[in-house]
């Protein structure tokens, strides 16, 4: 498992983006299906900035990275306020904003939201086969 810690500054988004592409790329998953789990993991840590840290720069988020059987796993910590409600709005509306949740789930096949005394653990989960043979609960093997 890989571990990442980094404040909760816009900045380092970009070194974030550039781990998790270069995680998923050793993985051997489709460019697209990469660019996709980014942009994903890009928007979760942005939606921590926002909502769980009101834009402050220097809140700690943790990032874990985890390989196992079936696909990856990302954790997401943040140790910030917790969303009343965690859904995206209706993609009827079109207007900016609110569709972080829907790129979110398209990406990853498996979101859970897991709140903590202090913060919350978003925890994104990559098949890499949709077809059931092999499930999220399967043995982590240990990467990096």
């Amino acid at each position: 498992m890989k571990k990442l810690e980094f404040a909760s500054h816009p900045a380092n988004l970009g070194l974030v983006r550039s781990c998790v592409r270069q995680f998923l790329q050793e993985q051997g998953f489709p460019a697209r299906q990469v660019d996709l789990m980014v942009l994903g993991v890009d928007e979760a840590c942005t939606n921590i900035i926002r909502h769980a840290y009101h834009l402050a720069e220097d809140k700690l988020i943790t990032l874990s990275l985890q390989t196992y059987t079936g696909g990856v796993r990302f954790r997401l910590r943040d140790f910030g306020d917790q969303a009343e409600l965690v859904q995206g709005r209706s993609l009827d509306h079109v207007r900016p904003g609110g569709l972080g949740l829907h790129l979110i789930r398209h990406a990853f096949d498996q979101v859970d939201y897991q709140r903590k005394s202090r913060g919350t653990t978003l925890v994104l989960t990559k098949f890499k086969s949709k077809n059931g043979a092999q499930t999220p609960d399967a043995s982590p093997n240990v990467a990096g």
